[in-house]
């Protein structure tokens, strides 16, 4: 019970202090307008270019939506800490760290679930996508568990905060990663062999392909293992966090540069 604590009320805290779209305005023009017209844009292009239909678009981008509240979120939850000059604190706390960062990334998880769900009803709304009500428990399941991988994926890339001094530039060029290699707006049996091979490694690749099963009707069955894969993914980020976490954690400490930026 005191570890569930911990991760719940220390992972609300941090979100609060942390997160750098608190406020009305820019979460609304970050995360809500932002997805909202990059589906838009895909959903229009694909018509044009005759690449998929309206469905793979939509669905696409609404687990893709997920991902910038997830893995940046996760990047701050470490980052932020360390160009605020508190990292110390939380270091030296003698609850264990790992669950301290883990808990970190339910909000951010929760977080982008809410946003996938809002970038989804814009097309339903905006586009006419019609899904059936039966697939909207499936579908759910599935925006969460491509939420909770992003945000572990963006745990880990937090983790190399401790190293490096500009974590940012990594977390952009993840960001791109994903919307390029995951398959929510390339379609991935047009990529070469090694994209599709890392994408397999990359979040929201397996939720995609849940979603848009549940979303043509196939139901949960049908989407299982894809969702299986998904959540694998997830916990393998999950674990390689804590691993850099104390790593990085035991050579910041002899090399005295925890908060050097």
């Amino acid at each position: 019970m005191r570890t569930l604590r911990l991760m719940g009320i220390g992972g609300a805290l941090a979100y609060r202090a942390l997160f750098n779209w608190t406020t009305p305005a820019m979460y609304t023009g970050t995360l809500l307008a932002g997805p909202t017209f990059q589906l838009l844009f895909f959903a229009y292009l694909g018509r044009q270019l005759q690449v998929a239909d309206d469905r793979f678009f939509i669905v696409g981008n609404a687990v893709l939506a997920a991902s910038t509240a997830c893995v940046f979120g996760g990047t701050m939850a470490v980052a932020n800490e360390r160009r605020y000059g508190t990292l110390g604190h939380v270091l030296l706390s003698p609850r264990s760290r790992t669950v301290v960062f883990w808990g970190r990334v339910l909000p951010y998880a929760g977080n982008g679930l809410l946003i996938a769900a809002f970038t989804l009803l814009m097309g339903v709304l905006l586009l006419g996508l019609r899904i059936p009500a039966s697939a909207l428990p499936g579908l759910a399941l599935a925006l969460a568990a491509g939420s909770l991988a992003c945000g572990f994926f963006g745990l880990t890339l937090g983790a190399l905060g401790l190293r490096f001094r500009d974590v940012w530039v990594v977390s952009n060029v993840s960001a791109a990663l994903l919307l390029l290699l995951t398959g929510v707006n390339v379609p991935r049996d047009g990529l070469p062999d090694w994209m599709i091979t890392v994408g397999q490694l990359l979040p929201i690749t397996h939720a995609a392909e849940a979603a848009r099963l549940l979303a043509a009707g196939r139901g949960l069955d049908a989407a299982a293992p894809a969702l299986g894969r998904e959540l694998l993914v997830g916990a393998g980020y999950a674990v390689l966090a804590a691993l850099l976490l104390k790593v990085f954690e035991a050579e910041s400490r002899r090399r005295a540069s925890l908060e050097t930026l």
